[in-house]
């Protein structure tokens, strides 16, 4: 069998805004990822929804939702998954893909009130491929507990819904800076991140003006990290509070 090449972007947009809500960028956003070119788009804090008069407030606010404009001409595929719904709108994690997307879920995965949690889980068909790839797009909490639950979550599904031939991507925001999650990731279900696997460390990639903490993640299953990539200078610093990382993936 061939082999298979793909290019995987995971970003935590921030609602299309820079750093503080001082300026809507979701243009200079699209303009970043398509640079970029991947096959596989995971993103985190996406509106889906939101009223008219934060929109009105800036003359190139989008008439689509945000996963949808992000998508442009370029992703024909694409899921959203709400995590936050509250009275002017939703927001949550958001998948874009190059290749058919036969089915998708989105798996509430939120420990308290306040801080809406979900995993994006994707099946998308490869082409050549008898077995298709499990993208999960995932947001976790800011707390160290709720964490260690969330990870316990996203294992159980891995273990019940994806067969041990599939292979899988997670990527997200894993708000992880105290890198306490890849061992028992890759204890439970063999995922390995890319970064840890391939430079020794985990990319730091927030804030974005001066990254310091490693809050996100590309783990991998069932393929070869051959490339990793933490997209920290221009124009990416001057967009979200996170930077994007980048990886270049290898299927046999």
């Amino acid at each position: 069998m061939q082999r298979l090449e793909l290019r995987v972007l995971s970003y935590n947009i921030h609602k299309g805004f820079r750093p503080g809500n001082r300026a809507f960028v979701l243009r200079r956003i699209r303009e970043a990822i398509h640079e970029v070119n991947a096959d596989l788009v995971f993103l985190q804090e996406v509106l889906g929804q939101a009223d008219d008069a934060r929109g009105s407030r800036h003359s190139d606010w989008p008439t689509l939702p945000q996963f949808e404009f992000l998508a442009d001409s370029l992703w024909p595929h694409f899921a959203y998954g709400r995590n936050a719904v509250y009275t002017s709108g939703h927001h949550g994690n958001a998948l874009l893909s190059k290749y058919p997307i036969s089915s998708w879920e989105n798996q509430d995965i939120s420990t308290n009130r306040l801080e809406r949690r979900g995993l994006l889980h994707a099946v998308v068909e490869l082409p050549h491929r008898r077995h298709p790839l499990h993208a999960i797009c995932a947001h976790l909490g800011l707390l160290e507990t709720d964490r260690a639950e969330q990870v316990r979550s996203l294992c159980r599904r891995i273990q019940h819904m994806v067969p041990d031939t599939d292979p899988v991507v997670v990527g997200g925001d894993f708000n992880d800076w105290r890198a306490r999650l890849s061992a028992p990731l890759e204890r439970h279900v063999g995922l390995q991140e890319t970064f840890l696997q391939l430079r020794g460390q985990h990319a730091r990639t927030f804030p974005s003006w001066l990254p310091a903490l490693p809050l996100d993640r590309i783990y991998t299953r069932g393929m070869k990290a051959r490339r990793a990539v933490c997209l920290d200078g221009k124009p990416w610093s001057q967009l979200s509070d996170h930077v994007a990382l980048y990886a270049e993936l290898q299927l046999g």
